[in-house]
């Protein structure tokens, strides 16, 4: 599978919420840098951050547009976030199902078929600007 396959399939397993598809995706050592947050390691891990997000938001990832290098080695994407903030997450704002639009960015890199790791990116001054409104 090439590279942009392989991440446009990443986004179709996340916005499906087929999470076994999902994972079947990742390198079992999966680095995953969290926005202004810090890296976690391995597909437990992973599992754990996005059963925290799914308890706090419901999000779609819309206008995808996926680049990568010529050996197939790294990729990135970007898109927008549709989103609604459904239970309150720590440190951050009370919830009360607001919505917010957000655009974003990843870069992968790519090992073996699977994603090796993958970094995110958004602004979370424009998110915490929606969410307050």
């Amino acid at each position: 599978m090439n590279a942009a396959a392989l991440i446009e399939r990443y986004y179709a397993a996340f916005n499906a919420g087929d999470w076994n598809g999902f994972f079947e995706l990742l390198a079992d050592d999966v680095a995953h840098d969290i926005n202004q947050g810090i890296r976690e390691t391995g597909k437990e891990a992973f599992r754990k951050f996005i059963e925290r997000m799914n308890h706090s938001y419901r999000e779609q990832i819309v206008d995808i547009v996926v680049m990568s290098n010529a050996d197939g080695s790294r990729a990135a994407s970007e898109y927008t976030v549709l989103g609604q903030y459904l239970a309150t997450d720590t440190g951050l704002p009370e919830a009360r199902g607001q919505t917010y639009r957000l655009p974003g960015g990843a870069f992968f890199d790519l090992r073996g078929g699977k994603v090796a790791r993958v970094t995110n990116y958004y602004n979370l001054e424009d998110w915490l600007k929606q969410v307050a409104a």
